[in-house]
């Protein structure tokens, strides 16, 4: 279904009955990405919500860089939950999908039963991970270079692009996705809005807490983040805190070991939704 807010038309997919579970894509992908966790929660009784972010997929691509401020896109969906008359919601984000529903998270904490964070932790974290880690985040820097880094991926048919993609299942569908005029750009443009370089490396601001509980997950095999910048989000939650270590899968980790995921976020909600209950 197409969402209209204020700002932007937003392309969702929803489904089943319950408890909702808003999960949010990071980059470059789109709502499909979940593909294989919406079946498992619709059957534990769950109702699903997976819109495409602005820029991404079949949403808008509103122009200018300052459109995709991650405040913006936490706007969305806000908004989002407005239109579809839901209270009370589980959060599950990956990449830079994490980053925004932990943004949500701080910014509306009534509204939350449970917050799922895949692959990318804290940004307290994130920066206190070390020199590997900033090894690791070269490409944010060449993603801040507009022309250059859109010349640069799209390149001999993406070649590059395609080898910073090559452990995804979806590469070529990618790929094909950002061909389109302005869709590369407004991809980019979450990196250049959310991180530009005085974040990673300028002075270190206070950064508000989380609202737990939190589940962090991380995959072994993930090329762009160290597991010590998801471990190290445990003392910047205000409340409990459970991480996940997934052996054998790379940074799409719900795609690659979609059985071992799905087990602990069902685990992870099923435990959030029973404290609920039991506070009345």
């Amino acid at each position: 279904m197409r969402v209209e807010l204020r700002e932007v038309t937003l392309e969702v997919s929803t489904g089943g009955a319950g408890p909702a579970v808003l999960l949010v894509h990071g980059f470059p992908d789109t709502h499909d990405c979940w593909r294989h966790q919406v079946p498992a929660l619709h059957a534990a009784g769950y109702r699903t919500i997976a819109p495409d972010l602005r820029g991404f997929g079949g949403s808008d691509r509103p122009d200018g860089t300052d459109a995709y401020a991650p405040a913006r896109s936490v706007a969305d969906l806000l908004e989002l939950l407005d239109r579809l008359e839901v209270e009370r919601v589980h959060l599950v984000g990956h990449d830079w999908g994490s980053g925004m529903v932990q943004q949500l998270a701080m910014a509306a904490p009534e509204r939350v039963t449970g917050l799922s964070i895949l692959s990318v932790g804290h940004l307290g974290a994130l920066r206190d991970a070390g020199w590997e880690q900033r090894q690791r985040s070269w490409y944010m820097l060449l993603f801040q270079l507009p022309g250059i880094a859109e010349e640069w991926l799209s390149r001999d048919d993406f070649a590059q692009f395609r080898e910073m993609l090559a452990e995804h299942p979806d590469a070529d569908a990618i790929v094909d996705r950002l061909r389109a005029p302005g869709a590369l750009t407004a991809a980019l443009s979450v990196y250049r809005a959310g991180l530009p370089p005085e974040v990673m490396f300028g002075p270190e601001l206070p950064l508000p807490s989380l609202p737990g509980p939190v589940l962090g997950m991380w995959s072994t095999g993930d090329r762009f983040l160290t597991e010590r910048s998801m471990t190290g989000t445990e003392k910047h939650v205000a409340g409990s805190w459970r991480y996940e270590r997934v052996e054998d899968a790379g940074h799409w980790l719900q795609l690659d070991a979609p059985e071992r995921v799905n087990a602990v976020l069902l685990d992870f909600i099923g435990e959030a939704e029973s404290r609920r209950g039991a506070a009345g």
